[in-house]
């Protein structure tokens, strides 16, 4: 066994040998905070879930009051709420904002700038 810099996990690898730190709803909110404005077929695109999945996700954490839903124009715009708290026992002293700040990152790459 060689010690050095640790592998990436291979993206390719068949589904069912992968597992995942985080839930599917990490991940949906996640994506939601990095682009608010994203549609949930993209959201669903780049967790690697059905659209439906996520439509219930996201229902969900509107539901508990981690995700708030505004219409602008044709479109949804969501606002994670990053002062909540997370749910499970473990994990209850941190908040969202703590986590996102752990892992939400923009893919690299070319990117616009405000």
């Amino acid at each position: 066994m060689s010690v050095g810099k640790p592998r990436a996990p291979d993206p390719n690898a068949p589904t069912s040998h992968r597992w995942t730190f985080l839930t599917n709803h990490a991940h949906v909110l996640i994506q939601l905070k990095l682009e608010p404005g994203l549609v949930l077929r993209e959201v669903a695109d780049r967790v690697g879930i059905t659209e439906r999945a996520v439509q219930r996700i996201v229902q969900e954490l509107e539901d508990e009051g981690f995700l708030e839903r505004k219409r602008v124009g044709r479109r949804n715009q969501y606002r994670v709420m990053v002062d909540r708290h997370l749910r499970h026992p473990i994990e209850a002293h941190c908040e969202v904002g703590d986590l996102l700040k752990l892992v939400a990152r923009k893919p690299a790459g070319p990117q616009s700038t405000p």
